[in-house]
């Protein structure tokens, strides 16, 4: 009876050592993280138009919402009207006057120039005259001042004739081409406050979470939507400090998930410079006294989309 009783112990104690069996020493707990994605809007408004829901797939360019934008259209045509009005003023002062003032500018040019031709055989006519001694010298006088007023009044108009051709002074077109350049840069301003009223999607992936329904208020720069693409999913896990040195970046570890019958393909990306006596996540009363180090993992895209934050895994590493 007491060899039975004896054999009943050592049976119960085997079966202990059993139940207490540790896991492997290069298999270590992690869990499943995600860098999220928030996308918003740089100019406030009530929320229009909300294309998307949550656990939606999106992709890269997908249109997600839409803001309230009335007063950026109006600022934006505002903008393009006062740009042509400014280039249809730049362009009116190259072109200098009017044909039909020119025309009469030319025509004036032409009496001028016969008035002139006139005036200046009248005055010959008088000077062979006052040789004669058949008129008075101011007869002479006179002619000679009314052929020097029609030379001048030809000068003058010639003048005239070639400043109509020429436009405006080169400063005055000059400041009229900044005035056109700063219309450009305002109404590039208006176009891009416009365009930000609504947002798409800057990289492919799922949406986590919507914040906000339509017909509500959205501050500036507040997230209406958070993304989660498959590139900002990885695995944390911490590694004691005696198995540091076997590790570097890039190398191949295995992932288990609870269920899966097959592990996943991950690779290691990242190592954390200082260490942590307990990490954010205690698996175990082991390791509250060990000297860890953070480290995390990542997959390609199409098996770091199967995979959701929060989920507990466990990292097998080469022996």
């Amino acid at each position: 009876m007491k060899q039975l009783f004896l054999s009943l112990g050592v049976l119960v104690f085997i079966l202990g050592l059993c139940g207490c069996e540790k896991p492997p020493s290069n298999v270590l707990q992690g869990y499943v993280e995600g860098e999220f994605v928030y996308v918003s809007a740089p100019l406030g408004g009530k929320l229009t138009k909300l294309n998307v829901q949550r656990g939606a797939q999106v992709k890269l360019g997908d249109v997600l919402f839409a803001l309230e934008d009335v007063a950026e259209t109006a600022v934006r045509d505002e903008a393009a009207q006062r740009l042509q009005q400014a280039k249809n003023t730049l362009e009116d002062a190259k072109k200098g006057k009017r044909p039909t003032e020119i025309a009469s500018l030319e025509a004036q040019l032409k009496q001028a120039r016969e008035a002139s031709a006139l005036a200046e055989i009248e005055f010959a006519r008088q000077m062979e005259l006052t040789k004669s001694g058949a008129v008075a010298v101011d007869s002479t006088d006179q002619a000679r001042s009314a052929n020097i007023q029609n030379h001048k009044r030809v000068e003058q108009l010639e003048a005239d004739l070639k400043t109509a051709n020429l436009g405006m002074r080169s400063d005055a077109v000059a400041a009229l081409e900044a005035e056109v350049k700063a219309r450009e840069a305002t109404l590039a301003k208006a176009a891009w406050d416009l365009s930000q009223k609504q947002q798409s999607a800057p990289q492919a992936g799922v949406v986590n979470d919507t914040l906000y329904r339509e017909g509500e208020m959205v501050a500036a720069s507040r997230p209406v939507v958070s993304l989660l693409p498959p590139a900002n999913i990885k695995v944390r896990t911490f590694v004691p400090q005696t198995r540091l040195a076997k590790l570097k970046v890039g190398d191949a570890v295995k992932v288990h998930l609870d269920g899966a019958a097959e592990a996943l393909n991950a690779k290691v990306s990242f190592i954390a410079p200082q260490a942590e006596y307990t990490p954010p996540v205690i698996y175990s009363q082991e390791n509250r006294s060990k000297l860890v180090f953070m480290i995390e993992l990542r997959f390609d895209d199409a098996v770091a989309a199967t995979l959701h934050p929060g989920q507990p895994v466990d990292v097998e590493f080469a022996p």
